[in-house]
């Protein structure tokens, strides 16, 4: 299975709480703070719904 690295680019405050809490679920607390996940539909969900907060890289 892959793995994907998630980069937080924007700042979570004055986002939705429910954003707040899956950035968080994700590991990302920080700008430019990076983590390693891997690339299942679960994950894949939630990247969707913060997609605008976030960056990609594989």
């Amino acid at each position: 299975m892959s793995e994907l690295k998630i980069q937080l680019v924007k700042s979570l405050n004055g986002r939705l709480p429910k954003h707040v809490r899956i950035a968080e679920a994700l590991g990302l607390k920080k700008i430019r703070q990076t983590v390693v996940k891997p690339d299942t539909p679960v994950i894949r969900g939630m990247i969707d719904k913060i997609g605008y907060l976030i960056q990609i890289k594989k």
